[in-house]
């Protein structure tokens, strides 16, 4: 999966995806590069408590809920789309394709 967000952009693969949930609200976070504007908010995050955990922000709306993505043991991306049925669909996607990267794994070990 490919995600892309004018300048900010990242490869995930979903066989190395830990965990996929909703989430309300994003931690507080230090903006390493990025922007916010409204309820937007882009770029590379710092965890002020690991401070070498970097986190990919795609969010397009602050106000809807957003998918916490983990993958690669510590990697963390939170992302939606401003249009909450577009983020519900993007989601049901992830799920369906992380199942099947299982399902393959199982199979060949």
């Amino acid at each position: 999966v490919q995600i892309l967000s004018g300048i900010f952009y990242e490869d995930i693969q979903i066989s190395k995806m830990d965990s996929l949930n909703w989430v309300e609200k994003i931690p507080q976070m230090e903006r390493n590069r990025g922007f916010s504007a409204w309820a937007v908010e882009k770029g590379i995050f710092i965890d002020s408590l690991n401070p070498e955990k970097r986190i990919s922000v795609f969010v397009d709306n602050l106000r809807n809920r957003k998918i916490k993505l983990v993958y690669g043991d510590s990697l963390v991306v939170f992302l939606n789309y401003s249009d909450s049925v577009k983020t519900d669909v993007l989601f049901g996607q992830l799920t369906e394709q992380k199942e099947i990267s299982k399902a393959q794994f199982l199979e060949e070990n």
